[in-house]
């Protein structure tokens, strides 16, 4: 109430109230500001909801950028892939037959068999054996689009060499470091799960993708490694197939083609196509792609919930000096932005520091399981009007209250 009445003098002799008083006097910042405890509360309230919002979007998006990390490096216009393909990490082999069917199409440059398989790869260092993913690919061709890998690609042609992910999880061994040191003849043990038999493989080389919600690590083996490690497996099926088009070739039409030609235990994609699908697998058909999901509904939800709360408290606390407002002339769509302009206010300053926040645990995260975790400018503005939005949301419930506000309420 006092807030009001030391300043009455000046608002009546305000020629025109309803426009001026807004901007002489900041009315929804002095409210805010009146009781700095509640204030400094309410602050760190918002903060905290923007820093739970970014880490949401932040590990939702690591999932499926480490997810299609594999696709966005494969070198080829349309991927064939078993018509049960669900997953990367899913093994859904189909015949190498129908990859060497579709290089007879004309627009059908050259085409690349890769094998896939999850094995459990021996710490040097502790004995111990955790899963890592294991790609087999024909050497001499470039399958994967990375320089490491297109530099070592003639080294797998030598027998039981491999390349190893040197952003793999930490447990695997101090393997990248003694690799970078000079010792460039480390020996590794790699089983086939369901066996206690391990196979001795040579380190040729290191390249970069990093781990997964699914993958821990990764190696790149050639195809007749591949089968020596993982004796059962039948050589004429084959994981995924990368087809490369002749220049001119429209990938759309050619997709067409080839499903309309090869047998139906196939599917077909485009690059963009194969990635997509790999996140709505994620996305809608695993448990952590839902509670990610869950979890940025119900942080939006408490936000508006919290920024309510202070805004309800905010006005039951100046009940009466609303009403005081009211008896001078002042109409309900005035108080009304009052309440608007402190949603905002409290969106922009909840949102500053919880974006630094959200920086310094972003690189905390990355450095501690490898996963993608950045910060983008897209999230960042996702996430600065969601903040607005919450607030004004949270602005429409609490004026429910203020529009009882009644001038006899001052007596």
């Amino acid at each position: 109430m006092l807030l009001f009445t030391s300043n009455l003098q000046d608002v009546t002799e305000i020629n025109n109230p309803k426009s001026k008083m807004f901007f002489k006097i900041p009315l929804a910042w002095l409210q805010l500001i009146q009781q700095k405890g509640r204030f400094i509360v309410a602050v760190a309230g918002m903060a905290f909801i923007v820093l739970l919002m970014f880490v949401q979007l932040g590990f939702q998006d690591a999932l499926y950028s480490s997810a299609t990390a594999v696709h966005q490096r494969l070198h080829g216009d349309l991927f064939l892939v078993s018509a049960q393909y669900k997953a990367l990490t899913s093994n859904q082999s189909f015949p190498r037959a129908r990859l060497y069917q579709a290089l007879g199409f004309d627009t059908v440059e050259s085409v690349s068999p890769m094998y896939l398989e999850f094995a459990k790869f021996k710490n040097p260092d502790t004995g111990e054996k955790y899963p890592i993913y294991v790609m087999g690919v024909e050497p001499g061709k470039s399958v994967i689009n990375l320089p490491e890998v297109e530099a070592n690609i003639d080294k797998l042609k030598i027998p039981d060499v491999i390349l190893f992910d040197r952003d793999s999880r930490s447990y695997f061994g101090n393997i990248p470091e003694r690799f970078n040191q000079g010792n460039t003849d480390q020996v590794v043990e790699v089983f086939p799960f369901n066996n206690s038999t391990g196979y001795r493989v040579r380190v040729g080389g290191l390249f970069s993708i990093g781990p997964s919600f699914g993958v821990d690590g990764n190696l790149i083996v050639s195809d007749a490694t591949f089968f020596r490690l993982f004796p059962s497996r039948a050589s004429d099926r084959i994981d995924l197939g990368t087809i490369k088009l002749r220049p001119g070739a429209d990938p759309e039409k050619v997709l067409t083609n080839l499903q309309q030609n090869l047998a139906s235990d196939v599917r077909i994609f485009t690059n963009a196509g194969f990635n997509s699908y790999e996140k709505q697998y994620w996305a809608a058909r695993t448990p952590i792609g839902f509670i990610l999901n869950l979890m940025l509904t119900m942080g939006s939800i408490v936000g508006v919930v919290i920024v309510y709360q202070i805004l309800y408290s905010n006005i039951s606390s100046q009940f009466v000096a609303y009403a005081t407002l009211k008896a001078i002339g002042y109409e309900n769509n005035y108080l009304l932005a009052v309440v608007f302009q402190q949603a905002i206010i409290l969106a922009i300053l909840g949102y500053l520091p919880g974006f630094i926040l959200s920086i310094g645990l972003y690189d905390f995260a990355m450095d501690t399981t490898k996963l993608p975790i950045m910060m983008t400018v897209q999230n960042a503005l996702i996430v600065f009007f969601s903040t607005i939005l919450m607030c004004i949301i949270s602005g429409i419930l609490a004026i429910n209250k203020l529009r009882l506000a009644d001038p006899a309420d001052i007596f």
